[in-house]
């Protein structure tokens, strides 16, 4: 027994439309979207973004080495703290902002830059008369960044030189996926107790002049989806593969019937 030509067209129609549908939801994407940059022509585009000075925050862990003409009276400053075993981990900033230096106790550190740190620990040697002229150096151990969403390896960027534009996060992050929404990059900062959030658009060259273009410690890079990726992984898409199914059987079913 043979189905008739019509109910066959007919299911057929029925199960390609959907089909059709979801290609088209989530394969179509702006090739301008994708690449970064579209339009820029070569040669120099004005830069004037500058490179923040990251403010110390709590919990952040500083290395702190001080020198002066007179090294034995300088060396009971270059020991920092240690963790429970023995291990150096430089000088944490405490729930209280501050840190334990040898000699002077607490000094508040939170909110201050490494400069305005390394001025306040100079000043308080000198007027406590322990050191004459002295050379203070901070640095950050635990300088990193954090880039989330659609990379092809969501990770932590641990950065010993303490300078890493948004572009190079992302390199090491191994780059957007097709999915990521480029226009529209979002980046967390925290300062003064508070949470700063920045969206950049990759597709610009604008973002070589915002003042978020390098990151700094601590800040998190959050890569949004866009609507392809939303839509392939919706409950839409599980429904019109069942659909399809159903659909399947429906023809199986009335050929084995005529």
């Amino acid at each position: 027994m043979r189905t008739k030509p019509g109910i066959i067209s007919n299911l057929t129609g029925w199960i390609l439309a959907p089909a059709l549908l979801t290609c088209i939801v989530t394969s179509c994407t702006n090739p301008k979207k994708i690449v970064y940059f579209p339009g820029v022509q070569d040669g120099a585009i004005p830069s004037n973004s500058p490179f923040p000075e990251s403010l110390i925050q709590k919990n952040d862990i500083l290395s702190i080495s001080v020198s002066s003409l007179n090294p034995e009276a300088t060396a009971i400053f270059n020991s920092p703290n240690t963790s429970g075993t023995g291990t150096s981990v430089g000088y944490l900033v405490n729930s209280e902002g501050s840190i334990q230096f040898p000699v002077i106790g607490n000094i508040k550190a939170e909110g201050l830059t490494k400069n305005q740190l390394k001025d306040n620990i100079a000043k308080s040697l000198v007027d406590a008369k322990l050191l004459v002229d002295p050379i203070v150096s901070i640095r950050f151990i635990n300088f990193r960044v954090t880039v989330l969403g659609e990379v092809t390896h969501p990770t932590v960027v641990t950065v010993p030189n303490e300078k890493i534009s948004l572009l190079e996060a992302i390199g090491l992050a191994g780059d957007l996926t097709i999915y990521g929404k480029r226009q529209n990059v979002m980046i967390i900062r925290e300062e003064k107790e508070q949470k700063i959030i920045k969206r950049l658009n990759l597709n610009s060259d604008e973002l070589f002049s915002s003042p978020f273009y390098y990151l700094q410690s601590n800040d998190i890079v959050y890569v949004e989806p866009n609507k392809a990726k939303i839509a392939s992984s919706g409950r839409g898409i599980q429904w019109i593969g069942v659909a399809l199914s159903a659909l399947s059987l429906a023809v199986i079913a009335a050929q084995q019937s005529r």
